[in-house]
């Protein structure tokens, strides 16, 4: 280390030498000082403040020494830099110029005596070759800038180029669009106006078509009740002439619902070949599970027979009471019963007794006096929602769907369930049970319904054609028919003895959440020991969907009669009156809406003001709603 001050104090010295050789000559005169003066006027003229003074620029000289060393280390001497105050004093030499050298060493130290500048802001002369190569490396790194901004502008070119062809591309397909979209509109203004010319032609073809079908199935009808009659003339004539009495077996209509033998004319043979004709053919579309249900040769000797349209008989019960057109009046709230702990999803009533079943989102379903509302029944075994619920004809047993994908059929003897039903792969959305009690049809949002044999215990059709959730379905009293609604925004009906659907009702424009028959002219009499087929039972259709429309359908005409906007709250249900002068809606808003046919008025009735999930007519003066709250409304009548 002391080596190194020696070094750097010699270096400092020797810039300090400057060596004025004879050739410069100027106006100052120098003395000689002898060694010996010098030494004695130090040694007689030193004091304390004297020598700080000089430890101090001793001091300041090899830290400036040093910092000089530390930035020119690793480095020849060739390649250190020059300080500020040196390169000025080289300069200075190199010309001469001895007293502006005086000068500047005098104000150059005197400034750093007194600390106006210091050699850190004086810093270095930087070298000739060091500069060069700075400039060298800029001029390099602005050449690559320069290469990257050359290909950036070559790919922004390219890609400019590419747009401008796609966009040229694009815009010749868009003109022939346009120009195909042109020529198509021209040609549906023509085909509507070609159309348009035909239109009253097929209308009255379609009228002729209607009025021959019409007289021939009157004429067959007539046919084949005169062969019947010349049928039991002539067994008459035969025990007259055997010489005793044969009595003629009469056909009446009784309760039960199983098919009958009787006299078959042409007519009903040639209906009864081209059904089983049709049935074949769709049996063989269908898959391997289906084949097994449809096959006749491979039926369960425990199936029951499918009714037939002609034959069947009302309900006890309603034929006691003739339905009257109510008098002139309107609907009043009288009770609300707390029957749930959640909202109802459902209402039945029990065909003999004053007794209502409900079913609920707690899972259970109830049956309840009416119309104290007293518990008579609790039914548990369902694991998520009951969605629909029906009484068995006889009222001994009921029948439930729910959210767990199954149909559950329950005795009120044993309290409990007797037989589960699975088939569907999603939500079962409504059940409900055939007049003559054999067969239980259920809907399911899987979009099909199944027809289930009771005694049989298995599935022994599956209706298929919906294209979303199949929400309602019903039977048609005493019939082979059933009616389903879809949220395809369609209702069907369908044969039960086939499994094929018959006719489709389209009109509404929004998911068809609930359908109904009415029920007037169940205690319809007997005509000459036929029924009427086109009596007033389940004559006309009501349903209703997702934006409060209720839409009434004729059921023999297959068109709409009437349709009724009572939304924009959605419409869960509707009920016929038994008088069916009236229709029950349970609106969404809160709300029971009742249209009354007669004279077209709809009327509002505001109970809780929670969303109606079903509604139900209950004798001839009592209407029953149920709601989210799981309370049911009981509303009277009044005059």
């Amino acid at each position: 280390m002391a080596e190194e001050e020696e070094a750097v104090s010699e270096a400092a010295f020797s810039l300090q030498n400057i060596t004025i050789t004879d050739e410069i000559k100027d106006d100052y005169h120098y003395e000689e000082v002898s060694a010996d003066d010098d030494i004695s006027l130090h040694e007689d003229d030193e004091d304390l403040s004297k020598a700080l003074q000089t430890v101090q620029e001793q001091t300041k000289d090899a830290q400036v020494l040093a910092l000089q060393s530390v930035l020119t280390s690793g480095k020849s001497v060739a390649e250190i830099p020059q300080a500020m105050d040196d390169f000025f004093c080289n300069f200075l030499v190199r010309l001469g110029m001895s007293r502006t050298l005086d000068c500047f060493q005098t104000e150059w130290y005197e400034l750093i005596e007194r600390g106006l500048i210091t050699v850190e802001d004086a810093g270095l002369v930087p070298d000739v070759y060091t500069r060069n190569q700075q400039l060298e490396t800029e001029n390099l790194s602005l050449k690559k800038d320069l290469e990257a901004y050359k290909q950036s502008v070559t790919k922004t070119e390219e890609a400019l180029q590419k747009m401008q062809r796609e966009r040229d591309f694009h815009r010749m397909h868009h003109n022939r669009v346009v120009q195909e979209k042109n020529r198509l509109i021209s040609d549906m203004k023509r085909l509507k106006a070609h159309y348009a010319s035909y239109e009253p032609v097929l209308k009255q073809l379609s009228e002729k078509y209607q009025n021959s079908l019409t007289q021939k199935m009157l004429t067959s009808l007539e046919r084949d009740k005169a062969m019947g009659q010349v049928t039991g003339l002539q067994a008459a004539l035969e025990s007259l002439e055997s010489g005793y009495t044969k009595q003629i077996p009469e056909t009446k209509v009784g309760h039960d619902c199983t098919r009958k033998k009787r006299f078959e004319g042409p007519t009903q043979k040639a209906l009864r070949e081209a059904r089983q004709q049709k049935f074949l053919v769709a049996s063989s579309s269908c898959d391997a599970d289906e084949d097994a249900e449809k096959k006749m040769g491979r039926r369960d000797l425990k199936d029951s027979e499918f009714p037939v349209d002609a034959e069947g008989a009302p309900d006890l019960e309603q034929a006691k009471e003739h339905p009257q057109p109510l008098k002139p009046g309107q609907y009043q709230l009288s009770s609300i019963l707390k029957v749930h702990d959640f909202a109802v999803g459902c209402l039945a009533l029990h065909p003999r007794k004053k007794i209502v079943l409900s079913g609920g989102d707690d899972r259970l379903w109830k049956t309840w006096g009416f119309p104290d509302g007293n518990i008579l029944l609790t039914g548990e075994g369902h694991t998520d929602y009951l969605s629909g619920c029906c009484f068995r004809p006889s009222g001994t047993q009921l029948v439930t769907s729910s959210g767990d994908t199954t149909v559950r059929l329950w005795d009120l003897s044993r309290r409990g369930c007797i037989l589960t039903l699975r088939g569907h792969c999603r939500a079962v959305r409504a059940c409900c049970w055939h007049s003559c009690g054999d067969f239980v049809a259920s809907a399911s949002a899987d979009g099909t319904s199944k027809i289930w044999d009771v005694n049989s215990e298995r599935c022994r059709y599956t209706l298929r054609g919906h294209e979303d959730s199949v929400n309602s379905i019903e039977f048609l009293p005493f019939s082979s028919t059933v009616l389903t609604s879809s949220a395809d925004k369609t209702l069907s009906l369908w044969d039960v003895r086939t499994g094929l659907r018959v006719y489709t009702f389209q009109g509404h424009v929004h998911p068809c959440n609930h359908a109904t028959f009415n029920k007037k002219g169940a205690e319809r009499p007997h005509v000459d020991n036929l029924p009427d087929k086109h009596g007033v039972l389940g004559d006309t259709i009501a349903s209703c969907d997702s934006s409060g429309v209720m839409k009434l359908w004729d059921m023999r005409k297959l068109l709409p009669i009437l349709s009724i906007d009572a939304g924009p709250h959605p419409a869960n249900q509707v009920s016929f009156h038994r008088s069916g002068g009236l229709v029950a809606l349970a609106s969404s808003e809160g709300s029971v809406k009742v249209l009354c046919l007669a004279v077209g008025q709809l009327s509002i009735l505001r109970g809780p003001g929670v969303e109606v999930r079903c509604v139900r007519f209950h004798s001839q003066e009592h209407l029953l709603s149920a709601g989210a709250d799981g309370r049911v409304c009981v509303w009277t009548w009044a005059q």
